[in-house]
C-alpha cells in the first residue's frame, strides 16, 4: 500500500495534525516524524541525525503492506529548535528532546517512539511498526 504523507511546519502544525488525527482510524499504522528544517544554503536538513534517519524510516514505512500514514513535522531552523521554550519541547503530549523523533500514534495517543539517537536503527523501526 502507498505511504500517505502529510507535511507540516510549526505555523501549520495544529491544522495538519487535526487532519492527521481525523484520518488516523482509516490506517493500519500512523506515525509522526519530527524533523529539522531544510537549510536553504545546502538543500539538506541542518541536522545530521535527520539526514541519516530519514531514508531508513521512509524505506521501512514504504515497505509495509499495510496502509501507513506519516505526518512529517518540521520543527524549524537550528536557532528556533535550540530554544528551550520551543513549543514542541514544552508540549505536554510530545515533550520532544531531539530530532528526528519518530512517534507511533494510535487511538489519539503516543504508543511508541524512537528518539534522535535511535531513529535510524532498522530493527527499532521494525519493532515500532510491529506494535500496531
Amino acid at each position: 500500500m502507498p505511504l500517505k504523507v502529510l507535511e507540516a511546519t510549526m505555523s501549520t502544525f495544529n491544522g495538519v495534525f487535526d487532519k492527521f488525527k481525523l484520518e488516523a482510524p482509516k490506517n493500519k499504522a500512523n506515525f509522526i516524524l519530527f524533523l529539522a528544517d531544510i537549510d536553504p544554503a545546502t538543500s539538506q536538513s541542518w541536522c545530521p541525525d535527520c539526514v541519516r534517519a530519514e531514508p531508513v524510516i521512509y524505506k521501512k514505512l514504504e515497505a509495509s503492506s499495510d496502509d501507513v500514514a506519516l505526518l512529517k513535522a518540521y520543527v524549524g531552523d537550528r536557532p528556533t529548535w535550540r530554544n528551550s521554550q520551543h513549543p514542541l519541547r514544552i508540549d505536554s503530549q510530545f515533550k520532544l528532546k531531539g530530532v528526528p523523533t519518530l512517534i507511533l500514534w494510535e487511538n489519539d495517543e503516543i504508543k511508541g517512539r524512537l528518539e534522535d539517537h535511535e531513529a535510524h536503527v532498522e530493527r527499532k523501526i521494525d519493532a515500532l511498526l510491529s506494535k500496531n
